[in-house]
């Protein structure tokens, strides 16, 4: 028998772990039926696609992140420059069974953080082209279009939620998390991607920044919290360079033609784990 397509593969996937699923729309149990769909007990359907992923968004949903920019981000972690604040995360979560990336973009995060502990990892976004890519990628893991303000995932179904330099929606983090289940949030320090801010944001206030309102509105939302800053700069190579200007959007209001120089990069964050 020939190797399982990506729609077959992805199907299986999901399959196994159905009971993390629940519909978006009625949110009742889902079974997948003809290695394609996703559909609840009173016939909500989500096809899988055939690279794997499933779409269970229930609106239309518009992104400004294109393509090239999550190839970018994949270029950009691949190299090996966010692999401390991945250690630390794998040190942090341990053996945890199911993990959901919320913004996960083209999954490289995910992917690189599940390969450390093992489990399950499931990564969800608005964003219909970083899924195509993390399905394309990283077919060990689940990769799901969706809004989690229409959450298309079964309450106290994981371990750890991952929420990496991406917006936040605590409410459903807590109905989603198992009943010992905690939330890893990663938010920008002052100093994260100082050299290319000086650059690109000279003699502006956003030269410089603060996370302070971000860490305070995760202190009110969660009953135990624990703060660690990580804090690194390491070369960056000149070829890095145009990746790192098209993943974030600090370089989207410049010209591409105006010349960015960066021979080393900051990277400063706090990693906030939260639990109910």
């Amino acid at each position: 028998m020939g190797a399982l397509s990506k729609r077959a593969a992805g199907a299986a996937l999901i399959n196994a772990n159905i009971g993390l699923f629940a519909c978006p729309i009625c949110q009742q149990a889902m079974d997948v039926y003809d290695q394609g769909r996703l559909t609840c007990t009173t016939n909500h359907s989500f096809d899988i696609a055939k690279q794997g992923y499933v779409n269970m968004l229930t609106h239309s949903a518009a992104s400004k992140y294109s393509k090239d920019l999550f190839e970018s981000r994949k270029t950009i972690i691949e190299s090996g420059l966010y692999d401390p604040l991945e250690e630390k995360i794998a040190e942090l979560i341990g053996q945890a069974k199911t993990v959901l990336d919320t913004g996960c973009g083209e999954g490289s995060h995910l992917a690189r953080i599940m390969s450390q502990i093992g489990g399950i990892g499931v990564g969800i976004d608005i964003a219909k082209e970083g899924i195509v890519t993390a399905a394309r990628h990283y077919p060990e893991q689940i990769w799901c279009v969706g809004d989690l303000a229409k959450s298309p995932f079964a309450k106290d179904s994981f371990d750890v939620i991952l929420n990496i330099l991406s917006p936040a929606n605590y409410e459903e983090f807590k109905r989603l998390l198992t009943a010992s289940g905690c939330v890893v949030k990663v938010v920008p320090q002052s100093g994260y991607l100082q050299q290319l801010r000086a650059q690109l944001y000279a003699d502006s206030a956003q030269e410089t920044y603060s996370n302070e309102q971000t860490v305070e509105r995760f202190r009110e939302s969660f009953s135990h919290v624990s703060v660690e800053r990580l804090t690194y700069t390491v070369p960056l190579s000149s070829i890095l360079v145009p990746a790192l200007r098209e993943m974030t959007p600090m370089g989207w209001h410049k010209a591409q033609q105006e010349e960015v120089n960066v021979s080393e990069i900051t990277i400063d964050v706090d990693i906030l784990v939260g639990r109910v």
